[in-house]
């Protein structure tokens, strides 16, 4: 889904104990300098991805960089594939970058987290390191897409970050936010071990003037975006 000028959402399947939940990837569009792929989905989802691409008129192999908001299964999951297939570079913040590169466990891979669910290990022992090639803070500016700066966002994950495409206006928050039918939520308490953390992030968010809101998990939030953030952050505060 074309959201305006500089972005596109895809939206890719996801069924967990039989119940769908899709995930909405973001496209950062950039005919200068390439387009930026944030996030990557589940393993496996690589051919989803160039499809959800294709619509957009975009190839897989056109792909210049790929940002991550945070080390979750569901974030990196395709990273390695995408890797290979297109060459671009991996971007993340500082904190997470060794549980994607291998040089240190992954939350999704902690023995408490295959004990609950067994069936989750061979999926978990698929997942390939990718080195990182770029090395995300807070404030970071990339020059894409008339400027997208990195905002630093813990509580979900030590590392999390939210990227602001200021031309846009546009918010691409990972999982620091969620939504359901176009009303905006916080963050998942059941999947966010820090949310005081969490709730101070989303306050922070709320000082940003946005007019869309991409939650990873809920998609698009464009009606009133400042206004129901703001309220979010009010209610978090409490």
């Amino acid at each position: 889904m074309r959201l305006n000028d500089d972005a596109y959402v895809l939206t890719l399947p996801f069924v967990l104990d039989g119940r769908s939940f899709p995930l909405n990837l973001t496209v950062i569009t950039d005919a200068a300098n390439g387009p930026t792929l944030v996030d990557t989905g589940l393993p496996g989802q690589r051919d989803a991805i160039a499809g959800g691409l294709a619509e957009a008129g975009l190839r897989l192999e056109d792909l210049s960089r790929i940002v991550l908001t945070h080390h979750d299964i569901d974030h990196v999951g395709s990273l390695h594939d995408l890797k290979r297939a297109t060459g671009a570079r991996v971007l993340a913040h500082e904190v997470e970058a060794p549980f994607i590169d291998g040089s240190a466990q992954p939350r999704y891979a902690s023995p408490e987290v295959l004990d609950r669910r067994p069936e989750m290990r061979a999926v978990v022992e698929g997942i390939q390191p990718t080195p990182v090639d770029e090395l995300l803070q807070d404030g970071t500016r990339l020059d894409v897409a008339g400027g997208v700066r990195v905002i630093f966002t813990p509580g979900h994950t030590a590392g999390h970050i939210c990227l602001y495409l200021e031309r846009s206006r546009t918010l691409v928050t990972g999982d620091a936010l969620t939504a359901s039918e176009g009303r905006l939520q916080g963050p998942n308490p059941s999947a966010t071990p820090d949310m005081q953390t969490a709730a101070s992030s989303v306050r922070k968010l709320a000082a940003l003037d946005v007019a869309a809101i991409v939650c990873y998990h809920g998609g698009v939030v464009d009606a009133d975006a400042n206004g129901q953030l703001q309220a979010l952050a009010q209610e978090l505060a409490v």
